[in-house]
């Protein structure tokens, strides 16, 4: 675990958002940094994209410039939408490229972790080894040995994998360096996969079940999201927090979790204004916030 480091609003979990990068890597930061969060998410390249960007030297020294200043600590970083680890031939060396050029941009960067979403492929067995397997190759040709790969969580639908704790337990089970991959669990994501968090209860139950089948030390990563759809339907369609399905009660037990209260938590909810014409991610943060000190209130 990395030490606790508190934005000047939060209690007892480390909260932020996955912010743009647009004009500068280091803009995330600083729109972290006026949120007041503790933590923050972005990603690397466009996530439909294959193109690498060119980082200058320049631009990398902005960054850790900027983030020694600001105090953001952990930093996460998120894969391409493309990248299936599990896939094809020739779709798999891309994904395993993009990986690696991904993580090696974590390492110039000082990045912490790089969630990627696991792959698909219909046979499961052939999928975990294949993720496995990429993963093993990743981890023996890159230089830098500080960035560590998040798989995240996903909804189930079709032939994607990590739509149950036991397919990313499987992965683990293979990797040759697990200290260099741990796992990001989405709400929404676990909740369309059918894993309860609408009430305490639930969510003691669900967390209890990740750490008998992972375990929670793996767990470096929290994605807030509440849920469109229904528990169990596999649709992957985040919304604000207590706007959905899961609710502010799921929500409360995560951020009231002395288990959960170093592992950074991830807005990845919606982006724009409320019918008030407030920001959104002020008011789920405002939302958490509240949660966190147990009164609920309404931001």
């Amino acid at each position: 675990m990395h030490p606790a480091r508190r934005g000047r609003y939060d209690i007892g979990m480390l909260l932020g958002s996955h912010l743009s990068i647009g004009g500068g890597l280091h803009n995330a930061l600083l729109a972290a940094g006026r949120y007041g969060f503790s933590t923050v998410a972005m990603f690397l390249r466009a996530p439909t994209q294959w193109v690498r960007p060119r980082r200058t030297d320049e631009a990398i020294a902005t960054f850790r410039r900027t983030r020694r200043r600001l105090g953001i600590s952990p930093v996460v970083a998120h894969g391409s939408y493309l990248v299936n680890l599990a896939g094809r031939y020739a779709l798999r060396r891309k994904s395993i490229t993009a990986t690696r050029d991904d993580l090696a941009t974590c390492g110039r960067l000082g990045i912490e972790y790089l969630v990627l979403h696991p792959g698909s492929r219909a046979d499961t067995d052939e999928g975990i080894r294949l993720i496995a397997d990429a993963l093993n190759e990743i981890f023996d040709r890159l230089p830098y040995r500080r960035p560590k790969v998040l798989l995240e969580t996903t909804a189930g639908a079709g032939q994607g994998l990590g739509g149950r704790f036991e397919h990313l337990a499987g992965i683990l089970a293979l990797i040759r360096r697990p200290r260099r991959v741990g796992v990001c669990l989405d709400t929404c994501h676990v909740f369309a996969a059918g894993y309860d968090l609408r009430t305490p209860a639930t969510c003691r139950r669900t967390l209890g079940e990740f750490d008998r089948t992972i375990g929670l030390d793996r767990l470096a990563a929290i994605h807030l999201n509440d849920s469109l759809g229904p528990l169990g339907r596999r649709r992957d369609r985040h919304t604000h927090i207590g706007h959905g399905h899961i609710g502010r009660r799921g929500f409360g037990c995560l951020v009231r979790d002395p288990r959960l209260a170093t592992v950074p938590m991830i807005l990845e909810t919606p982006k724009g204004l409320d019918d008030r014409g407030r920001d959104w991610d002020e008011v789920n943060a405002r939302t958490l916030r509240a949660l966190a000190r147990r009164d609920g209130a309404d931001p």
